[in-house]
């Protein structure tokens, strides 16, 4: 087998198996703090999944900042369940915690959490994608999703004359919808760039590559796909390897996972928008003091993306996050 190849289907298994023991231990109610003392001030962090690493490399800065304060950090994952996630909101202001991170499951469906919070006067700040119902929220710190969407599309645009493209969704994220509708509104007005498929996958790695094969199958002319992030495009990945296809598709994704990483710097037809978790996890940190300190704070947090290809990803550290 060539070494790229190899070197495939090593990331890819490893990207399954970090995806299964983490999944099989979502359904446990976790406190990842390294230790517990009642009186030291509680903060709640709550993200759709902790199958995604990319929400673990956030809670780790957001960790080190509580504790540097003195405080404690308590994480749970409600396994991408709008109804868990509300009743962990429940849970968290229960155990008396000050303030909430919150990673939405549902971007239009979290008012009830919200609620709760508000009406607890527990202030909640939304990290990597902003909600419906913004006014109940005390700050949001996410990446501009929007021109994550726009860069993938405008290299897209440089580099072919014409595709047939697929689109891996998921609708229930709201950074997920503005990275697409980014993609789709730097293609409009441009003749010959066309999606021909879509589905939903809800942005994981075991239902990206069903979605994947099953739309290949579907739309034999595909010569590009747009997946919502980095865990959708390993997906997309494997599946493009089951077909014999991996040399004639374009893969973009977004996020910056040193596992895409990798696959760029081995040649493999995939560009990713990088966003940095750390910069997202240190200042979320920093505006939940600032809001516990009672100070005033740019309420939306904006932070911007890095579009990786075979051109620049020499100059980035390719084990790394951002």
């Amino acid at each position: 087998m060539p070494s790229n190849e190899r070197r495939f289907w090593y990331i890819a298994i490893t990207a399954v198996l970090l995806l299964f023991f983490t999944g099989a231990s979502a359904l446990v109610h976790h406190d990842f703090s390294a230790r517990q003392d009642e009186s030291r001030r509680k903060i709640g962090a709550i993200y759709m999944t902790r199958s995604n690493p990319f929400y673990e490399i956030i809670d780790e800065e957001i960790r080190t900042a509580v504790e540097n304060h003195g405080d404690v950090l308590i994480s749970r994952d409600p396994a991408l369940s709008v109804e868990r996630q509300t009743e962990e909101v429940k849970n968290l202001i229960d155990e008396g915690v000050s303030l909430i991170f919150l990673n939405p499951v549902d971007w239009q469906r979290m008012g009830p959490a919200l609620e709760i919070a508000h009406a607890a006067h527990v202030p909640v700040i939304t990290i990597d994608t902003n909600v419906q119902d913004s006014e109940l929220v005390a700050a949001t710190v996410e990446s501009d999703n929007y021109a994550a969407g726009r860069s993938c599309a405008e290299h897209l645009l440089a580099h072919a004359d014409h595709a047939n493209i697929l689109l891996l969704k998921h609708s229930e994220a709201r950074s997920a919808v503005d990275r697409i509708q980014g993609f789709c509104d730097a293609l409009a007005g441009h003749d010959g760039f066309t999606i021909v498929g879509e589905a939903e996958c809800q942005g994981q790695l075991e239902l990206a590559m069903p979605a994947a094969q099953a739309l290949l199958a579907e739309h034999p002319e595909t010569t590009a796909i747009m997946a919502l992030n980095d865990p959708t495009a390993l997906g997309v990945m494997a599946a493009l390897q089951s077909a014999g296809r991996m040399g004639d598709i374009t893969v973009y994704g977004v996020d910056g996972v040193p596992e895409i990483k990798e696959l760029i710097a081995s040649g493999h037809h995939i560009i990713t928008a990088a966003q940095s978790p750390r910069s997202i996890g240190r200042d979320a940190a920093t505006a939940a003091y600032d809001i516990l300190g009672g100070n005033t704070l740019d309420r939306h947090i904006v932070l911007p993306t890095r579009l990786l290809t075979s051109e620049n990803i020499g100059e980035v550290d390719v084990n790394a996050w951002e």
